[in-house]
């Protein structure tokens, strides 16, 4: 049977779907420098699931307010709600009180714990439901948070995203500014800021300070 676009999938083709994913539920990490595209790609993740009837649950890093609190925001200006996830939050109680969605997704996940990350690993192999994060590999020093430092112990699956440097490589690391636009070398390694505090650069750029010779 044909379905047309537009049309509702039937209840048998989401169980069997459902199903499916039960058995093949990983945790993912999707990392990179700043300004790749992350937060745009969760939302179209989310928005993936919830056109195909299934449900999702959106969590954010409370320590990151650059927009409000419980906020995923792109830089291409689309934004929507989520649940914010803070260093006392327990996934696994969350989780054995509320029923388990289709799939769950982490913005800002270099903020996570090592515990949290652990939370969601077994989450994702005993309930069934694909975890998916996304955040930095690397702070402004290239020292790895400890979520990701988790996170790429853990995850099942990884992807690097892709950007690039002013110079046009490949961009992977992260190097932090101060208000004259001067690289800063010093200070705690959570600070949270946009574009006028970070800025994506490639290894060459990161140990030398310049793109060429």
């Amino acid at each position: 049977m044909v379905h047309a676009a537009g049309d509702a999938v039937p209840a048998a083709i989401l169980s069997a779907i459902r199903i499916r994913e039960a058995t093949l539920a990983k945790l993912y990490f999707r990392f990179a420098a700043m300004n790749a595209g992350k937060s745009t790609a969760l939302q179209q993740v989310a928005y993936n699931y919830e056109e195909r009837g299934q449900t999702v649950n959106l969590f954010t890093a409370a320590i990151d307010d650059r927009y409000g609190e419980g906020q995923v925001v792109s830089r291409l200006g689309v934004q929507r709600a989520a649940e914010m996830f803070s260093a006392e939050t327990n996934f696994t109680e969350l989780y054995h009180t509320r029923p388990i969605p289709s799939c769950i997704l982490i913005d800002e996940a270099q903020f996570m714990t090592e515990a949290q990350v652990v939370q969601l690993h077994e989450l994702a192999h005993t309930r069934g439901s694909p975890v998916i994060c996304y955040g930095l590999r690397s702070d402004f020093l290239g020292h790895p948070f400890p979520g990701s430092k988790a996170l790429l112990t853990l995850a099942d699956d990884l992807e690097e995203m892709k950007t690039i440097c002013r110079c046009g490589r490949k961009a992977t690391m992260n190097v932090r500014l101060d208000a004259a636009g001067n690289r800063v070398t010093q200070g705690e390694q959570v600070e949270i800021g946009g574009n006028d505090r970070y800025e994506a650069v490639c290894p060459r750029r990161f140990y030398t300070g310049r793109c060429k010779d």
